[in-house]
This record gives structure tokens, sequence and C-alpha cells, in this order.
């Protein structure tokens, strides 16, 4: 899946979760007015317990679609989200421009890794 369809899935599901939080909150209308309507004392708290929870439940939803609406404009989406793979870090690290790679302390991959210096032999007791 190219780009474009990953960040159209994305808006798809965005939709879906702002559908789902609007439903949501219009069950919770229709259970307060049966709240209200009610004539056991346990009956309403029962409907108002339930009401709050399902505003909740919206809440939820919405908060996480505006956190994932804003996470790429403030840099914290994953790379993916931000337009592909090979920006950044991983582009930098890929052109070589790296300073770990320009001093020669990390291999690239396929190469052998320089072996350890030797450590030096241990004394011997009683010398």
């Amino acid at each position: 899946m190219g780009p474009l369809g990953f960040m159209f899935m994305l808006k798809v599901v965005g939709l879906l979760i702002f559908v789902s939080s609007v439903l949501l909150l219009a069950v919770s209308f229709f259970v307060l007015i049966a709240a209200r309507k009610a004539e056991g004392q346990l009956l309403k708290a029962f409907g108002y317990i339930i009401t709050i929870l399902l505003w909740l439940c919206a809440g939820v939803l919405l908060g996480s679609l505006l956190s994932a609406a804003t996470a790429k404009k403030c840099g914290r989406a994953p790379m993916m989200m931000q337009g592909g793979m090979m920006k950044g870090r991983n582009h930098q690290m890929m052109k070589g421009k790296m300073p770990m790679m320009q001093q020669g302390k990390m291999p690239m991959q396929g190469q052998p890794a320089e072996p350890a210096p030797e450590a030096p032999a241990p004394a011997e007791p009683g010398k």
C-alpha cells in the first residue's frame, strides 16, 4: 500500500471515529430523556450513569481523533504517517550523513565489524 492509500485509510478511520462519537452522543441524548421521564429513583440514577458513560466514551473517541489529527502537524506521528520511511534520521543515515558513519565507528550492513583490541594478559600472582 502506497502513501496515498495509507492516508486515505487514515481519513476513512477518522470519519468512522467521528460518526461513532456523534452516534454515541445521540443515543446519550435519548437515554437522558428516558431517565428524566422514569418514575423510579434507581432507574433515573441508572439512566444518568449510562448517559455519563456514553459522554465519556464519545469524549475519548473525539480526543483520540484530535490527537491523531494533530500528531502529523506536531511531528509526533510515526514515520509512515509523515510521508514514508526515507525521511529524517533514516534518510540521513542511508545517505551517509550521520556523524557515526563519517568517522567510521559504525560498520555498514554486510561489512564485518572491526575486532576488539586484545586485553592485556593478567599478571601472575606473587611476582
